[in-house]
Formats: structure tokens, sequence, C-alpha cells
């Protein structure tokens, strides 16, 4: 990026259950029609990779720095597009970052109030389109539906070799391509001082499953590939009480998700329904490794290239943390930064 740019660059910051979600909204001109398409030109795109960079990286962001810029719709359909990103590159998908835009376009009156109590902003991501299903009261946020776009299994089980033996795991798509696997087996828990162990395993696993040819998708090429390893345990509950699960998903190259997950959340309803684990109606309560809470459920039923697939909601909070101006000195040598992990 120009690093003598005027005024600087300015973000609106926001958390989704713990996972940070950096909003910038003025972004350098980019190629491609669609949101998808500019997602590519992005990657390739010396000055907007290298804003990419300058948030993420230390000492203006961190190895699990999370963001996103805002840009225009596909068509007039939507109310805005938007290129994931963080300290690896642009994403497909992101749940926790719908549920954070939602809640921005509300505070910043992109999107009006709907005097209903439930404000619609429809936005274009990689992988689709997604609505925001944001409920407030005279601008108060109680909660944000993300509706996803269609979720499907890809392999309900496969063997992944790894250094602590073969590994069970589901290949799913939630707006991303994530593998599922039951923690419990590897004799491993959902918990921060896991991690390190969590981390490697996540790596092993995508290095192996990315080059299976499982993780292909079936409509655009441009979404293959193991995004993230999502590690499941089960959680206790009374009879007759909700499904409830704790997860943590490593996503990129070993970035740690704090909140639930949101488009692994949706990867995760449709391998549930799939096996029939979800009853019709029923809602899963998915929990992070922090500690907070995404409620998901099915709300209708399609197919994607003849497979089954699901639609699901996912149900969370988004609050803002504050606002940045970040400049660049000319003659600091550590620009755009750096990434210790």
């Amino acid at each position: 990026m120009d690093s003598t740019r005027p005024g600087g660059v300015r973000t609106l910051d926001y958390h989704t259950g713990g996972e940070p979600f950096r909003i910038v909204t003025e972004v350098p001109p980019l190629a491609g029609d669609t949101v998808a398409a500019r997602r590519v030109a992005a990657a390739r795109d010396p000055a907007v990779d290298g804003l990419r960079r300058l948030l993420c990286s230390e000492p203006r962001g961190h190895a699990d720095m999370y963001g996103g810029f805002v840009v225009e719709p596909d068509d007039a359909g939507a109310d805005l597009g938007v290129l994931f990103w963080h300290k690896d590159g642009f994403s497909t998908a992101c749940g926790h970052g719908t549920i954070a835009l939602g809640t921005w376009a509300l505070h910043s009156g992109r999107v009006r109030e709907d005097a209903s109590g439930v404000t619609k902003v429809t936005i274009d991501v990689p992988s689709g389109r997604v609505v925001a299903r944001v409920h407030s009261r005279v601008g108060v946020v109680s909660e944000v539906d993300f509706v996803s776009v269609p979720s499907f299994v890809m392999v309900d089980s496969v063997g992944v070799a790894t250094s602590v033996g073969d590994v069970e795991a589901a290949v799913c798509f939630g707006g991303a391509i994530y593998a599922s696997v039951d923690a419990e087996p590897l004799g491993l828990s959902v918990a921060p001082r896991e991690l390190p162990r969590l981390i490697a395993l996540a790596r092993e696993i995508q290095a192996e499953l990315g080059s299976s040819g499982l993780a292909e998708h079936p409509q655009d090429d441009r979404l293959s590939g193991i995004y993230g390893v999502i590690f499941v345990e089960e959680l206790a509950g009374q009879a007759g009480a909700p499904l409830r699960q704790r997860n943590v998903t490593v996503f990129a190259d070993g970035e740690v998700d704090r909140s639930p997950c949101g488009s692994g959340t949706a990867a995760r309803v449709a391998l549930l329904d799939a096996r029939g684990l979800l009853a019709p109606g029923a809602v899963l309560v998915h929990e992070s490794i922090v500690g907070s809470v995404f409620v998901a459920r099915v709300e209708s039923r399609t197919t994607v290239a003849g497979r089954d697939a699901v639609v699901p909601v996912v149900t969370g909070r988004a609050y803002r943390t504050g606002e940045h101006l970040f400049t660049v000195d000319p003659d600091d040598p550590l620009t755009p930064g750096f990434v210790l992990r």
C-alpha cells in the first residue's frame, strides 16, 4: 500500500463472540464484476493486499486478526459486498463477520432500521449472497441472525493419517470447506491449554486432506480446499435440553477462531442434520473455546449440484470495540509489519 496515504487508514472495530472484525470502508478500486472476482483480484493487487497485511500484522494487528473490506455488491439486490481477510489472505465466507457487518450497517446508518424490529441486511460475499437479520429497538441491537449460503456434507467420514495416528474427519461446506473432527478420541479437549497441540494437528489434517481431492467444490473451484479444521467435544446436558457442543476452529495457517465460528457452525449444522443428530426444528448450542455461544438451526432445505443441502441460521451478537486511524511513518522499516506465529 501507499505508506504515505493522506489521512491514514480508518477502521471500525467489532468483536463477535470474542473474534475480532476490523471493518474498512475506503478501499482502492478493484477489478471484477462480482465480489468473488474481486477477491481474486484483491489477492493479486499490491495496494489492496498490502493494506490487508498492514492491518493484520503487528504492531497494528496480530496473528489472529480478522477483518473485511466493504465493496460494492454484485447487483442492486444486496446492500453491500465484503472481502473477508486474515493474516494469510482472503476468505470465501465468514459468519462472525456477517453478524458484525449487520450490526455495523445499522449503527452507521448504511441500512435504515426497520420499524418491525428486524432489519434485513443483504451482503454479497465470495461464496454467495447471505443475510444478516438484525434484531433491534431504537438502534440497540439485541441479536443478529446470520442466514448462510446452502451448506452440505461433502464426505461424511474419511481417515486422515497424522502424527497421532489415523484421525476420522468429515468434510463439509458452510461457505468455506471445513474438516470436522471429534477431539475426545484423540485424547484432547477444546481448551486453551490444548491450543498448541490442536493447531499443530489442524495443520497436518489440512495438508493431508488438501491434497486428497476430497475438498473440491462441486460448482466453483475458487471455493475448493480445506479452509479450517473444527475440533468438537460434546457437552453434557439435561434430558430434553438442546444439543450443546464446544468447538474451536483452526483456520488458514494456524489461526484460531475465538468465536464458535459462523461458517463453521453452518457446516456443523449440515453434518449433524445429515447424520440425524439434529432433530427437525431443534437447535445446536455451539460454544467457543472462550465460552461465547452461537445458536444455530436449519431454516430450509435445498440442493447443490444434486447434493442434499440445508440453509442454516446462526444467531449471535457483535459489539463495537473502537475506531482507529492507522498511520505509517515513511521511515518505518517494519512496514507493513510482521507476524510472529
